[in-house]
């Protein structure tokens, strides 16, 4: 792996190069070239992390008029004023754990109840990492382990974010 402004880039990461434009409201639409529904497994909502011209970037990916879009609020674009039109260079990973990333227990109890898999993968990743390091917390007492993760699955089947 190596390293961008970001940290470290994994090889989930989409490289390429696209022409922004940017919005009356000064949000910065940055078009996606590829399905990440293919490319990284399929989601209701891909939050990702990565560059755009050389600046770090957080988000969400929408789906736009075109296809897929990346959609940067005016403060992201503060001091370096892209102009519409301008092509810039992109990197883009998955943020966060993903399904691939999970301990084989956690990832079966998922798969075992689809509504809940499919709204942990719709959350932001500090839920997501919020559950696992709870599950993880059992160490000491493993005998818990099968206990919160029966509860992690509950409450995402009754859609909380948290527990």
């Amino acid at each position: 792996m190596t390293r961008d402004q970001r940290g470290p880039v994994s090889d989930r990461s989409q490289r390429f190069a696209a022409t922004v434009a940017v919005d009356r409201q000064g949000r910065t639409h940055v078009p996606v070239p590829f399905e990440p529904d293919a490319v990284w497994g399929a989601k209701p909502r891909h939050h990702v992390t990565g560059t755009v011209g050389g600046r770090g970037v957080r988000g969400a990916l929408d789906a736009g008029d075109g296809g897929v879009v990346l959609i940067l609020g005016p403060a992201w674009s503060r001091g370096c004023d892209p102009a519409d039109g301008t092509r810039v260079d992109v990197v883009l990973t998955p943020e966060g754990p993903q399904r691939g990333d999970l301990a084989p227990d956690v990832a079966a109890a998922l798969d075992a109840s689809p509504a809940a898999g499919v709204f942990f993968d719709s959350l932001a990743q500090f839920y997501r990492k919020a559950f696992l390091r709870w599950i993880d917390a059992t160490r000491r007492r493993p005998e818990q382990r099968p206990v919160r993760i029966a509860e992690m699955v509950r409450l995402l089947e009754e859609g909380k974010k948290e527990r």
